[in-house]
């Protein structure tokens, strides 16, 4: 069967995507439009350029140290963080997230929105950033004309980078177009779960499944800190881990896997193997679950006619 999926923002805990992914697949499904936030439009992007869950399943398999990438000023020894917040605005560059996206890309040889259009002539990847410039969503490549950019030419890897930019953590995206210049950060900040997104007024050819986390990671005065830093987290991480179920409409709530993180916070590169594997476990489990229960024709009857 066809599907239409929109995968939430989380961080490293969206592990935890690829084992709903491979449940899906196992149970004969087909991805047709995706989208994402951040951690989410890393899965939404390479499911649209043609990868696996199986595929899936050995990319996440990472050092995700390599994703701390610092410049001169965030490398200084116990200085680098704070003064990359304050100087740079992240304690991080981002940056590896863009190249290790465009090489993944490459090999499919689909690097740009043009490379994933569907057959009505409309990108079958959507990706949700967060414009702080203008305070606005961005859905990615739609509104890219906006600012005068050509959407077909616009890089997937660019896009991903400018939804998973998580502020304080990662250096913001500075977004030049003709006009001006945007900073562009993590899609969550505005819309981490945009399970709506492909909603027509007509009763849908297939389902629309939304894959959520849920459970938020320990906070940092909990481990004992209670620094500047760790306060500033501990705000960025409550909005990106916010229980949206709490929200949600029926219709959007009986589509949607809801997958338990385990405690694992977002921020959590230094994620071991063990927690790797639990999160995978966690996704492939919620969505066997939720695969035992659901009915399409059901949900039509109720919300849809």
């Amino acid at each position: 069967m066809k599907v239409d999926v929109i995968f939430e923002g989380g961080g490293v805990r969206g592990i935890s995507f690829v084992g709903a992914i491979c449940c899906l697949e196992e149970n004969n499904y087909e991805f047709q439009r995706l989208a994402g936030t951040s951690a989410g439009s890393i899965m939404a992007a390479l499911l649209a350029v043609g990868y696996t869950g199986r595929e899936l399943r050995s990319i996440i398999d990472i050092d995700y140290h390599k994703f701390l990438d610092k410049d001169r000023i965030q490398a200084i020894p116990l200085l680098g963080k704070p003064l990359g917040l304050l100087l740079e605005n992240g304690m991080y560059q981002g940056n590896y997230i863009e190249e290790w996206m465009q090489d993944l890309l490459k090999t499919k040889r689909k690097t740009k929105f043009k490379d994933v259009m569907s057959f009505e002539g409309k990108s079958r990847l959507k990706i949700i950033a967060s414009d702080i410039t203008k305070k606005e969503i961005m859905i990615l490549p739609d509104d890219l004309p906006k600012y005068g950019v050509d959407p077909m030419e616009f890089e997937i890897a660019r896009a991903v980078r400018m939804s998973a930019g998580i502020p304080f953590f990662f250096n913001p995206l500075e977004f030049q177009y003709q006009e001006g210049a945007s900073y562009v950060v993590d899609g969550g900040i505005l819309s981490n779960f945009p399970v709506w997104i492909f909603d027509v007024d007509r009763t849908p050819r297939w389902p629309t499944f939304g894959f959520q986390l849920v459970g938020p990671g320990s906070s940092h005065p909990s481990l004992g800190r209670t620094d500047l830093l760790s306060y500033a987290f501990d705000i960025v991480e409550a909005i990106l881990e916010t229980d949206q179920s709490v929200f949600m409409r029926d219709k959007d709530s009986i589509r949607t896997i809801s997958i338990s993180t385990l405690g694992i916070k977002s921020t959590d590169f230094n994620l071991s193997k063990v927690d790797s594997i639990r999160l995978y476990q966690s996704g492939f489990t919620s969505c066997k679950n939720f695969l035992k229960q659901w009915d399409f024709q059901d949900y039509i009857g109720k919300y849809r006619k």
